[in-house]
């Protein structure tokens, strides 16, 4: 949410490891999580985990590579920096535009349409929830598919910037592999593509300023309306429910311990440890895809 991509990202440079569980939650299984959610009203909040399974690969699972995210500051301050991310992402992108949204998706989306579901605060930029058909979506950390001038504001979508950075660097795709299956895809739309030197950045057509994905790095802040939303979100339902994060950074977190403070249920559903576990009503350690489908099969309308 970026060298290493820039994430899609919290409120501090460098994410804090997943410390070991201060308190074991209750453990349980996809019988459990809709025993505990039926009768409320849910807010969902998913992570990178949720999109595993349309083949965008998360950046904390048990299984992802070890990751190193550019920080706003390095894409900011250092032009190398900035031209090896715009030479990975030009390939990246073209993934997530072919990219659907898989089960779980639907799934949140259908307990949406049946009043179930609040809506979803999401760490992840791909819009696939928007695409399965959600409607209430806090796309938290931004979104892929739009770039903004850091200079006028000016903002403008990541379609048309392509088309002027394949001008500015004809064959650049095709000749690092124009299927990019063949070239490690990171969630934010990036690539791993070593020769980019001679790679060349579009700047603002309106004022030559610098241009950025409208995603948050790590090193930036959630702008503070976004989150004031996504509190509210929280407040107005009878429950939380993270699917697919390790909630390693705060501006996931901070939502679990405020469902927890207020007493509301926590569930967790993810594969692996996370850094709310401790604060978990009910954690299910198992895959998105199937546990939301059994909730969406499960849980009855509100």
């Amino acid at each position: 949410m970026p060298l290493p991509p820039p994430t899609p990202a919290a409120t501090t440079a460098t994410p804090p490891s997943v410390p070991p569980s201060a308190a074991a939650p209750r453990t349980g299984t996809a019988a459990d999580a809709v025993a505990l959610l039926a009768g409320r009203r849910v807010t969902a909040l998913t992570g990178a985990g949720v999109s595993t399974d349309s083949g965008i690969p998360d950046y904390r699972g048990p299984d992802s590579p070890p990751r190193n995210p550019m920080t706003f500051q390095q894409f900011v301050g250092d032009p190398a920096f900035r031209r090896h991310y715009w030479a990975r992402n030009h390939v990246g992108w073209r993934h997530m535009r072919r990219t659907e949204p898989n089960a779980g998706h639907r799934a949140l989306a259908e307990l949406e349409a049946r009043g179930v579901l609040v809506g979803v605060i999401t760490q992840n930029v791909d819009l696939l929830h928007e695409e399965a058909g959600s409607v209430d979506v806090i796309d938290l950390h931004g979104r892929y598919d739009r770039v903004v001038c850091l200079s006028c504001g000016h903002v403008v979508s990541r379609a048309s910037l392509d088309r002027r950075l394949d001008e500015l660097n004809p064959g650049f795709v095709e000749s690092v592999g124009a299927a990019v299956g063949d070239v490690e895809i990171a969630p934010d739309a990036d690539a791993v593509i070593e020769t980019t030197a001679h790679f060349r950045v579009a700047d603002c057509e309106r004022c030559d300023g610098m241009l950025k994905p409208e995603i948050v790095y790590f090193g930036e802040n959630v702008p503070k309306e976004r989150v004031a939303r996504a509190f509210a979100m929280v407040d107005a339902a009878d429950a939380l429910l993270v699917a697919g994060s390790s909630l390693t950074v705060m501006s996931g977190l901070r939502f679990v311990r405020h469902a927890a403070k207020a007493g509301m249920p926590v569930v967790i559903v993810n594969r692996g440890q996370t850094r709310g576990d401790p604060l978990a009503t009910l954690k299910v350690d198992a895959g998105t895809s199937e546990v939301l489908t059994e909730l969406s099969r499960s849980l009855p309308p509100v």
